[in-house]
């Protein structure tokens, strides 16, 4: 990818009116998400029913239905924030893989790394693996999956101990079609017409129709241990991008520093997975995007990085629900409407690495 950007954002100050923007774009698109729908209600009402909420007393009389409290606040605010979550989550693994990479077509999609965890999470969700862990049994499943799928890509795409871009996309292409394989097995083998063959099915095109603050909370945990952990040592991901010599020469444990990247983008790619299924394209666009605006220097790519992909998780959401309402799209095929063709244009430009 090229160092050039699109705006001289160079200042600390206009890079902090960057992410100002991007906070008033997810506040703005925030309150639509959640008004959205047949039960509707303004937006001074809802934010009254999230202060009432948040401090468990009635500070402002309710003049809504009960009804449409608890779609507001059981349904709709969980999943919006479910939403952006995921999106940041996304966003932050397709960082790391092209960093582990140095290759911008590198993303958890493209890779396999969601189809293995849509696979281990779908074998969960038929047979019934893992049961004794409760609802934590989907998501150890996707992570089992994304593990396999991540070492089944990187050990092919390996020739003479270099890994290389073509291989890395095409070993990518050939997991995935592996894992898709499998996936639809289990659900071909499966009963037809079950319900399991059907949460399974939509499930595996991306929807957080699930969404709960159960689910929230975990994969919230989940994604703040992650980036606090990769923000420790942003400076490293920028030293790795000039190659595994120089890093090691400047004292950077390359081993170390892979292995880590490794297990936290697999480890938060199964958590997302297990809870919105699979989302294309997101963590391959939003870091490519963001990196033409703000450079590619990490402590300001990943917060910025994570801002943007939240807010367009959040709005693909939204156009799920309305595009062909009263029916809901799944996500996944919004997301690749917008992701493919940009996949494309990656594909052919001439200059495929980071280092640019």
């Amino acid at each position: 990818m090229e160092k050039t950007t699109i705006f001289p954002l160079n200042k600390k100050s206009q890079y902090f009116i960057f992410c100002i923007i991007m906070i008033a774009l997810i506040i703005f698109t925030f309150l639509i998400a959640v008004s959205l729908g047949s039960v509707k209600l303004g937006e001074d009402s809802i934010g009254k029913i999230i202060i009432n909420k948040m401090t468990g007393k009635e500070v402002y009389a309710p003049t809504w239905e009960e009804s449409a409290e608890i779609i507001i606040w059981t349904i709709r605010i969980p999943r919006t924030l479910t939403a952006f979550i995921v999106g940041a989550g996304l966003t932050l693994c397709g960082i790391l893989m092209q960093v582990l990479t140095k290759n911008s077509l590198a993303d958890p999609y493209v890779l396999g790394i969601s189809h293995g965890a849509s696979a281990g999470a779908v074998s969960v969700i038929m047979y019934g693996y893992l049961s004794f862990l409760g609802g934590y049994g989907t998501m150890v499943g996707a992570f089992a999956g994304a593990m396999l799928s991540i070492i089944m890509s990187l050990k092919i795409a390996t020739i003479r101990k270099k890994l290389t871009a073509t291989q890395l996309v095409l070993a990518g292409i050939a997991v995935s079609a592996l894992f898709g394989a499998a996936t639809n097995f289990m659900i071909y083998h499966s009963r037809t017409g079950s319900d399991k063959v059907r949460t399974a099915t939509y499930w595996l095109m991306g929807s957080l129709s699930g969404a709960s603050w159960e689910k929230l909370q975990y994969v919230t945990v989940a994604f703040v241990i992650c980036f606090l952990l990769i923000m420790l040592f942003t400076k490293q991901l920028d030293v790795l991008l000039l190659g595994d010599d120089v890093a090691s020469t400047v004292g950077v444990n390359t081993d170390k520093l892979k292995l880590s990247i490794i297990i936290i983008a697999t480890l938060l790619t199964g958590i997302i997975v297990s809870i919105s299924g699979a989302i294309g394209f997101v963590g391959l666009t939003i870091p490519h995007i963001t990196r033409t605006i703000v450079g590619t220097k990490h402590k300001r790519l990943v917060p910025a990085s994570l801002l943007v992909g939240g807010a367009f998780v959040v709005i693909a959401d939204i156009l799920s629900r309305v595009l062909v309402a009263p029916e809901e799209l799944p996500i996944g095929v919004v997301s690749a409407f917008f992701g493919a063709p940009f996949f494309l244009y990656l594909i052919r430009k001439s200059n495929r690495k980071l280092g640019g």
